[in-house]
């Protein structure tokens, strides 16, 4: 079963998550899949900038829990995508949840829908945003993100905007991407990776200080008792135990 749609139009490769049936959580099979479309995307001359979307009302639901990626596979496709020398730009309708948000920061240009939802629930199962922290920290307002990775609290496409964690937000998502798409097509292939390059250099350092430090915090937390109630909890529809 494909779980990465691919379709072409004009040099922009649309890359679609597509396995609503778990609301496209980052599975071990899926980061592999994308990974796989991302680098036939590097290679070809013939893709000017990647749109990575999604099928159902979810663009990301964050790790599978029944099947989660190993940190070392999340930290590469994170870094896959902020390394690659062609834009891309996330498109979203649905909600992001955890690690979604991960592949939201990598994305050079992120764009969503007024019906857009997000949260970092991590706390509320027992572990931390580690990993994904590697391109979020340097792109999102830090006081905003102390506040919602600490309260799993969620919010809207206009808070995720003002904080940095969007470059916008619509009624019409595909309104917003016009524009978008329409000035990378006229942008020479060239001018665009190195144009890229400047802004994701400061990205890249906090991947070469951290990645090590930040994918063995998340082995640990997910391999620890608290994680186990929590995530047990999650998939039993209950509250964990440590809720006040």
């Amino acid at each position: 079963m494909t779980l990465v749609g691919r379709t072409r139009t004009r040099g922009v490769e649309t890359l679609s998550l597509d396995s609503p049936a778990s609301r496209n959580a980052l599975s071990a099979a899926l980061v592999g899949e994308l990974a796989d479309a991302l680098a036939d995307c590097a290679k070809d001359t013939d893709v000017r900038a990647i749109v990575l979307t999604h099928t159902g009302n979810t663009f990301c639901a964050g790790a599978d829990l029944r099947d989660p990626p190993h940190p070392d596979a999340l930290v590469g496709l994170l870094r896959q995508i902020v390394e690659l020398r062609k834009p891309v730009v996330a498109r979203v309708t649905g909600h992001v949840r955890a690690g979604g948000l991960g592949l939201l920061a990598a994305c050079d240009i992120a764009l969503a829908s007024t019906h857009a939802t997000f949260a970092f629930t991590e706390v509320r199962i027992g572990v931390a945003p580690a990993v994904i922290s590697l391109p979020l920290l340097p792109r999102t307002d830090p006081r905003a993100l102390a506040r919602y990775y600490l309260t799993g609290e969620r919010l809207d496409a206009a808070e995720a905007a003002r904080i940095g964690l969007l470059t916008a937000a619509g009624d019409d998502v595909d309104a917003v991407l016009a524009p978008v798409l329409d000035g990378l097509r006229r942008a020479a292939p060239q001018g665009l990776a190195e144009t890229k390059a400047l802004l994701t250099a400061k990205v890249l350092e906090a991947f070469d200080r951290d990645a090590a430090d930040l994918t063995a915090l998340s082995a640990r937390l997910f391999a620890s008792p608290q994680a186990r109630e929590g995530m047990t909890a999650f998939l039993e529809r209950r509250d964990p135990t440590w809720v006040l």
